[in-house]
C-alpha cells in the first residue's frame, strides 16, 4: 500500500507539473499574439494617415531633366523604393502610397542645413536638395506661420501619389518629423513662368515658346479633368505655379488647394489668387472645371500681354476687346519685350481662344479637351503655312523659267500661278 501511496503521489506531481508548463505556454502564445494584433492596428492607423494610391502612373510620364526611361525613380518609387534619395536612411517607406518617407536628418543633410534657399511660397520655404547620388531635387518646407496647413500638404501627397504625367510637377518623397512637413519634387532647373515673364535677368521668352508653354499647361490640365479618376480640380491656376524644365517644357505645380471632383463643391472661405479667380466662384462658393478654364484664360493673355493680373490684365485686356470683338486686332496687347516678333494670325487665334475661357457664363466657355485640341492646331497651322510658302516659292522659279520660253506657253504658266493663289487662299480661309 506504500507503494501505490507514494506512486500515486508521484503521478499527481509530474502532473502538476506538466500543467503548470502548459499553462505557461499558453500564457506565452497569448501574449505573442496579443502583441502581434497590436502591431497590425498601429500599422494600419499609421497606413490610414497616409493616402492610399488609387491610380497608375501615366505611360509617358517624364520625372526630370536628367531622367527618362523604364529606370525611372517613380517606377522604382511604386515599389517603395527611391532611386532619387537611395543614398539616404530611410525613416519609413510607404509602400501603399507608393511615395516614400524620408528623415528629416537626412533632409539636412542634403540641403546644407537648409541653406540653399531657391524659393518661397504661401506653403513655405523652397530648398535645392543635393544627394550622394547626384540627383538634384527640391524640398518644400512648411513654414509654421504658413497660410497653408497640414491639410494643404495631405492634399498634395494624397494627389501626387496617384497622378503622373510629363505635365505635372512629380512627388518623389515626404518628410513628416519633428513636428516638419516637407515635400520632395523633382528639381525644375529653369523655375517658375512668372520669373521669366517679369524679372528682368532673364531673356524674354520668344513667342514660339509662350505657344508650347501654354500647351504644355493644357495639357496637364486636361488630364487632370478628363484623364484622373476621379477628376482633379487644381483651384490655383497662375504663372507663378507653372515651372519649367531644362528644356523648358513647361508643368503644373503646387496642388495644396486642388480638389477632387467627388468632393463637396462648395467651400466656406474663397481659396485662390486674386486676379486669376472666376468671378462665378466668387459669387456662388462653387468651382468647377471651368474655374480652371477661367484661370488658364487669364494665364494665356498673361503670356500674350506680358502683364501681371495684379497690374490691371484683365481691364487692359477688356477695353482691347471692345475694339477687337473677341476675334482679330489683338496686337495692341501684345507684350513690348517681344519686339514685334511674332505671327499676328497666331497671336489673333490664341487670344480668341483665351477671351472664350474667360466668358462670364462658365457654360461658355471650352473644356480643357478643346483648348488642347485649338492650341496643337497652331504650330500644325505654321507648318501648314510654311509648306504653301516654300509651294509658292518654287511655283514662282518655274514662272521665271517659262517667261523665257516661247510666248505661246506664257498664258498657261500664269494660269497656274492664279491657281496655285486661289487654293492658298482658300486654305487659310478654311
Amino acid at each position: 500500500m506504500k507503494g501505490e501511496s507514494s506512486g500515486l503521489i508521484i503521478g499527481i506531481s509530474i502532473g502538476l507539473v506538466i500543467g503548470v508548463l502548459l499553462a505557461i505556454l499558453a500564457l506565452f502564445c497569448f501574449r505573442y499574439h496579443r502583441k502581434r494584433s497590436q502591431i497590425g492596428n498601429s500599422s494600419s492607423r499609421r497606413a490610414a494617415t497616409i493616402p492610399i494610391r488609387s491610380n497608375g502612373a501615366d505611360s509617358c510620364t517624364i520625372l526630370s531633366d536628367s531622367t527618362i526611361g523604364p529606370d525611372s525613380p517613380k517606377a522604382s518609387g511604386r515599389n517603395g523604393m527611391s532611386f532619387w534619395l537611395e543614398g539616404f536612411k530611410r525613416s519609413n517607406v510607404v509602400s501603399v502610397s507608393g511615395i516614400p518617407e524620408y528623415s528629416y536628418k537626412d533632409l539636412q543633410k542634403a540641403t546644407y542645413n537648409f541653406t540653399t534657399l531657391i524659393g518661397q511660397g504661401a506653403f513655405g520655404p523652397v530648398y535645392k536638395a543635393q544627394m550622394s547620388t547626384g540627383e538634384t531635387v527640391a524640398v518644400k518646407v512648411l513654414a509654421t506661420d504658413s497660410k497653408q496647413g497640414e491639410k494643404e500638404f495631405q492634399t498634395e501627397v494624397h494627389l501626387l501619389g496617384r497622378l503622373h504625367h510629363r505635365n505635372l510637377v512629380n512627388l518623389v518623397g515626404y518628410c513628416a518629423e519633428k513636428g516638419q512637413h516637407m515635400l520632395i519634387y523633382v528639381y525644375m532647373s529653369k523655375g517658375s513662368l512668372a520669373s521669366h515673364l517679369y524679372d528682368e535677368k532673364y531673356e524674354p521668352l520668344s513667342w514660339d515658346l509662350r505657344i508650347y508653354i501654354a500647351l504644355d499647361v493644357a495639357r496637364g490640365l486636361e488630364y487632370l479633368h478628363d484623364g484622373a479618376v476621379p477628376p482633379v480640380i487644381h483651384r490655383d491656376i497662375k504663372s507663378s505655379n507653372i515651372l519649367l524644365d531644362q528644356s523648358m517644357r513647361a508643368r503644373v505645380a503646387d496642388f495644396g488647394l486642388s480638389r477632387e471632383e467627388m468632393v463637396s463643391k462648395h467651400a466656406s472661405n474663397i481659396r485662390g489668387t486674386f486676379g486669376y479667380l472666376d468671378p462665378e466662384y466668387v459669387s456662388t462658393r462653387a468651382f468647377t472645371k471651368k474655374s480652371d478654364v477661367y484661370s488658364f484664360g487669364v494665364l494665356l493673355f498673361e503670356l500674350i500681354a506680358g502683364r501681371n493680373p495684379q497690374q490691371g490684365l484683365m481691364e487692359y485686356v477688356e477695353l482691347a476687346a471692345m475694339n477687337t470683338e473677341g476675334k482679330v486686332g489683338w496686337e495692341e496687347i501684345v507684350d513690348s519685350r517681344l519686339d514685334g516678333k511674332f505671327d499676328t494670325q497666331e497671336l489673333n487665334d490664341m487670344a480668341a481662344l483665351a477671351y472664350k475661357c474667360i466668358n462670364r457664363v462658365p457654360k461658355k466657355r471650352p473644356s480643357m479637351r478643346d483648348i488642347v485640341q485649338v492650341l496643337s492646331r497652331i504650330p500644325k497651322m505654321r507648318h501648314s503655312r510654311k509648306h504653301h510658302t516654300q509651294s509658292l516659292s518654287s511655283t514662282a522659279n518655274d514662272i521665271a523659267i517659262d517667261v523665257d520660253q516661247p510666248d505661246s506657253h506664257t498664258p498657261v504658266s500664269e494660269h497656274k500661278r492664279e491657281e496655285s493663289m486661289d487654293s492658298t487662299a482658300d486654305t487659310f480661309e478654311v
